[in-house]
């Protein structure tokens, strides 16, 4: 079955920092877009990043442009969400999911992706 699996989540304090990483060597075509989404309790996912594995072309949403990063390890097929000044509001449920490609904004076009992580949590307290 192929499925995504996020880790990396976990509790941190405002300003602090976590890495999150997204395992999708279950996703057999060669490149794709792996996007980082995120949910909070009563209110839609949203994507906040996403990389095309082919050149490594990064997306971000204003939300986390500058204090988010996305990468990626070819060689194990792991795409990293590096996370930096956290505030309480990036608190949420993260997802990673996989469609065909990034650009003319497909990457935020939830109905295209074709797989989807269960997902890990990220709490930021204040």
């Amino acid at each position: 079955q192929v499925q995504l699996v996020e880790s990396g989540g976990g509790s941190v304090q405002t300003g602090g920092s976590l890495r999150l990483t997204c395992d999708h060597s279950t996703v057999k075509y060669n490149d794709k877009c792996i996007v980082w989404l995120r949910r909070t309790p009563g209110n839609e996912r949203e994507a906040v990043a996403a990389i095309y594995t082919g050149t490594s072309v990064p997306y971000y949403d204003n939300s986390v442009k500058g204090r988010f990063t996305i990468s990626q390890d070819k060689s194990t097929n792991t795409v990293f969400l590096q996370m930096n000044s956290l505030k309480p509001d990036d608190s949420a449920m993260y997802y990673c999911a996989a469609t065909i490609y990034c650009g003319s904004g497909n990457w935020l076009r939830q109905e295209n992706y074709q797989y989807w992580g269960q997902g890990t949590q990220v709490t930021v307290s204040s």
